[in-house]
C-alpha cells in the first residue's frame, strides 16, 4: 500500500485514471457547454432503449460523466482495492460493477415503462414521443402525471459511476469487514461490514420507498450485487480469500 494517502500522483494507475477521465470529462462538458452550447450530459449519458437519444456507446460513456458525492468511497477505499488485486482484477470489478448497475437500472425502467403503456393512451403516447424532448428543452414538463413520468423516462439521462462505486463499497466490506471506519456524521467509529450492511440496507428503502427519484438507487443496489457475484466466483474458481 506503498503511497496510499500521500496526494494523487501516488495513487494506484486505474483509481488514477479513472479519476482523471472523470475530471476531464467534467472540463469538457462544462467547454463544450460555454463554448458550443453543446450539452455532452445529453450526448454521453445514458438513455433508456426505448428513448430516441439512446446510442450503444452511452453503455461505457455514461460511468464517464459526473460523479457525486459517492466518488469519496472510490477515493477511499478504490486505492486499497487495486492495491490488493492488481490493476487488471480492479479494473475488471470495477467495470463488471458499473456495467451490471446499469442493467439493473434500465431493467427497472423497463417495467416502469410497460407499466406506463398500460396506464396511457394511444394518443398520449404519441404525443409524449413526438412532443415531450422539445418541451424539456424548453423547461416544460405535462400536467398529466403519467405523461409526466414518461418524458422523464425517455429525456433525462443517467449519469455517473455510482454503481460501480457501490460495488468497491461493498467489495471493501467483504474483505475487510473487521477494518473499522470513523464516520463523519455522527463521529463514531464502526466496522467496514456494518458500513456496508447499512448503505446496503438504506438503497434498499430507497429504491422501494422513492421510485421516482433523480438518484439511481437500483443501480447502486446492482453494482454492489454483481460485485458480490464477482467475488464469489473468483472465491471458488481460484480458492483464495481475495
Amino acid at each position: 500500500m506503498n503511497g496510499y494517502g500521500r496526494g494523487f500522483f501516488s495513487l494506484p494507475p486505474v483509481v488514477k485514471n479513472i479519476i482523471l477521465i472523470n475530471v476531464l470529462m467534467l472540463l469538457a462538458d462544462y467547454a463544450a457547454r460555454s463554448v458550443f452550447g453543446v450539452d455532452l450530459t445529453r450526448i454521453l449519458g445514458l438513455y433508456f432503449p426505448k428513448s430516441d437519444h439512446f446510442m450503444p456507446l452511452q453503455i461505457i460513456t455514461h460511468m464517464f460523466m459526473h460523479g457525486g458525492i459517492a466518488h469519496l468511497f472510490f477515493n477511499m477505499f478504490g486505492q486499497v482495492l487495486e492495491n490488493v488485486w492488481g490493476p487488471k482484477r480492479f479494473f475488471l470489478y470495477y467495470m463488471v460493477c458499473g456495467l451490471g448497475a446499469a442493467l439493473v437500472h434500465e431493467s427497472v425502467i423497463a417495467f416502469q415503462y410497460n407499466k406506463i403503456l398500460n396506464m396511457i393512451g394511444p394518443d398520449q403516447l404519441q404525443l409524449v414521443i413526438n412532443e415531450g424532448s422539445e418541451y424539456l428543452s424548453q423547461g416544460k414538463v405535462f400536467t398529466n402525471e403519467t405523461m409526466k413520468s414518461l418524458q422523464l423516462m425517455l429525456n433525462i439521462p443517467t449519469v455517473g459511476a455510482s454503481g460501480a462505486v457501490f460495488g468497491i463499497l461493498l467489495a471493501f466490506g467483504v474483505l475487510f469487514p473487521n477494518t473499522r471506519l470513523m464516520l463523519l456524521i455522527p463521529p463514531i467509529p464502526i466496522k467496514a461490514k456494518y458500513f456496508v450492511l447499512f448503505y446496503g440496507g438504506l438503497e434498499l428503502y430507497l429504491a422501494f420507498t422513492q421510485p421516482g427519484s433523480n438518484i439511481a438507487h437500483a443501480a447502486h443496489l446492482g453494482g454492489m450485487l454483481f460485485g458480490y457475484i464477482l467475488i464469489r466466483y473468483w472465491r471458488k474458481t481460484t480458492n483464495t480469500l481475495y
